[in-house]
């Protein structure tokens, strides 16, 4: 998902100092593998991915050396009984859809006119799901009788992204993000849609998780254009473009436990889970959200890891493009002292110039890493 970069120092750290507890996470819709960034855990990553291609979970499977990973080819649905379903009623998954009018949609079109005989990789590359050998739909698996039946009493985050029973699928997780402590969740949320409180969308899912205790940490935003006048495409498939309105994004949600009203939730959590929190932060490039949990239970997280040390590979992840980086305690002194360096140059373009091109060679390296995860 957008936001979660690839594994960091201190995460990895992280996953060396767990003694009594795994990293558990919940992908709903797989396909392409899990994010490398939760590899930082090593063998303490236990995770469950579900997705209904079945040819994608069988490669991925093959691929798999961690035993506690597994792939498990399904529609994720939500239990008929659920009140939410009873609410939804006949609705669509969102109302006031624009995709028809979108370009993304006329080159879905194209494709699928020419894919008679495309291989299996590419139906799901171009997302031909009409020449995919899919589960099926009349035997979803729902995530609460999952959970229960699988033994998994605790889960550190939930990934869902299915393009469009999303919400659905979030909602009926209802009480288990507070009986399993749930420390995050990452969310394909969309930008269009009716007021209808069913509809799969950002103010719904937003509401939804603020009523559940969890405070927004990223938001990414997806641009497409109308067939009208199509845009240039931001990859080699059809997806978002360079201009466009707003339709999708990826959302990060987790526990705000370092604000004044995070101490109850604080309490309930082991030393271990709230570090597991902080390299969450680290993953989603928010290491000031990670140090603030680090100074601010430093007597409890010292017993899982030196906080000093953290706090260093912290402001490293900080200073990613700096030549040489400043320590933890230097660091923040120099922002005490108001130093130029946390403010831009009249000269940016000319004085941040190897800046630009350090982090170019590092997105190049990102785009490279994910490919060779996808193919």
């Amino acid at each position: 998902m957008e936001g979660l970069g690839r594994p960091t120092s201190f995460a990895k750290l992280i996953g060396r100092k767990l003694q009594h507890e795994s990293f558990t996470l919940l992908d709903v819709g797989c396909s392409g593998g899990l994010d490398e960034a939760w590899r930082s855990f090593g063998p303490k990553l236990r995770a469950f991915g579900f997705d209904p291609n079945i040819a994608e979970c069988k490669r991925l499977a093959s691929l798999e050396s961690n035993a506690n990973v597994r792939y498990i080819s399904a529609f994720v649905g939500v239990p008929p009984d659920d009140a939410f379903v009873q609410r939804k009623g006949n609705r669509p998954d969102i109302s006031k859809n624009p995709w028809d009018r979108l370009s993304v949609a006329r080159s879905l079109e194209i494709n699928a006119g020419n894919a008679s005989s495309v291989s299996e990789s590419d139906t799901t590359k171009f997302n031909l799901w009409q020449k995919t050998e899919l589960a099926d739909p009349n035997k979803p698996v729902y995530l609460t009788s999952f959970v229960k039946e699988n033994g998994v009493a605790d889960i550190d985050f939930v990934k869902i992204d299915v393009d469009g029973a999303d919400f659905g699928i979030l909602s009926s997780l209802d009480s288990v993000l507070e009986t399993h402590r749930v420390l995050g969740v990452g969310l394909e949320v969309n930008f269009v849609g009716s007021e209808a409180d069913t509809d799969h969308t950002f103010h719904n899912t937003d509401r939804f998780m603020r009523t559940h205790g969890f405070d927004l940490f990223g938001l990414t935003v997806r641009r497409y254009s109308n067939k009208s006048l199509p845009a240039k495409y931001l990859s080699s498939t059809p997806a978002q473009s360079e201009f466009g309105r707003p339709l999708q994004g990826d959302a990060l949600y987790a526990r705000d436990v370092a604000s004044p009203e995070g101490n109850a939730l604080a309490d309930e959590l082991s030393d271990e889970k709230l570090t597991k929190l902080a390299a969450t932060f680290s993953l989603f490039q928010l290491p000031d959200c990670a140090a603030e949990l680090l100074l601010r239970f430093r007597p409890r997280l010292s017993n899982v890891v030196d906080v000093d040390r953290s706090l260093d590979l912290l402001a490293e992840q900080a200073q990613v493009d700096r030549f040489r980086n400043l320590p933890y305690r230097t660091y923040m002194a120099a922002f005490e002292a108001n130093s130029p360096m946390f403010y831009r140059s009249r000269f940016w373009p000319l004085s941040e110039g190897p800046r630009l091109v350090r982090r170019g060679f590092r997105l190049v390296a990102e785009r490279f890493s994910r490919r060779g995860r996808l193919s």
